[in-house]
């Protein structure tokens, strides 16, 4: 993110009392960004929906842990997502998130492993995001975009396999309470929500009766 692009959010007549946030798919993990390196003006509320906060392993409708061919292309993808000009130019391979290559992830990564904590502690980040009043994470029961879905709900994909998942709280991120993710659900300001259907897939009730009283 630019650092003028920040100063113009901090400048804005508009938010100085305070916003709430809402980023839907990949929007959610930047605006988490956000939160942890803005923290003026505030962001009250933040309102994930099918965001892939640990980022993504796999293609749209091309689940690798169920198909032979698309494992052999997101294994394939792995050769390019960490080069700098990918990481510089192509949006997604910032969130390109290799659980077979950690260190690789971890040493290139130049967006998703940093608001991560995933190598030094950046102990703003960490006081940032838990200024926030609630953190609102929706998942999509059958979503066939985001692979693996569970990082949706800042789950991912055991390190050193590729096909079975852990949850959040089951994570080192958690465990070790790098972003301070742990302090935070101990607290309350965690919400993990689901919805049924795919990827951004919701009814009108359903926002109405689930995200619209964190807007209030």
């Amino acid at each position: 993110m630019q650092s003028s692009w920040l100063i113009q959010l901090a400048q804005d007549p508009k938010l100085k009392g305070g916003y709430n946030a809402m980023g839907f798919s990949q929007g959610a993990q930047f605006l988490r960004a956000v939160a942890q390196r803005c923290p003026s003006p505030p962001m009250k509320n933040l309102i994930s929906i099918g965001g892939q906060h640990q980022g993504v392993y796999g293609l749209p409708r091309c689940p690798g842990e169920s198909s032979h061919i698309c494992d052999m292309i997101r294994k394939a993808l792995n050769n390019g997502a960490y080069t700098d000009l990918m990481q510089k130019h192509l949006v997604q391979a910032q969130y390109w998130h290799d659980p077979l290559n950690d260190d690789l992830y971890k040493k290139h990564s130049r967006f998703l492993a940093d608001i991560n904590q995933e190598r030094a502690v950046n102990e703003t980040y960490k006081k940032n995001l838990q200024l926030l009043e609630k953190f609102i994470m929706v998942k999509f029961l059958q979503d066939t975009v985001v692979d693996p879905v569970d990082t949706e709900w800042f789950g991912f994909l055991k390190t050193g396999q590729a096909k079975e998942t852990e949850t959040l709280q089951d994570s080192v991120l958690y465990k070790e309470d790098r972003l301070g993710l742990a302090a935070m659900d101990k607290a309350g300001k965690l919400v993990f929500l689901a919805s049924a259907g795919d990827h951004l897939q919701f009814t009108r009730e359903w926002f109405n009766a689930n995200l619209l009283p964190y807007l209030r």
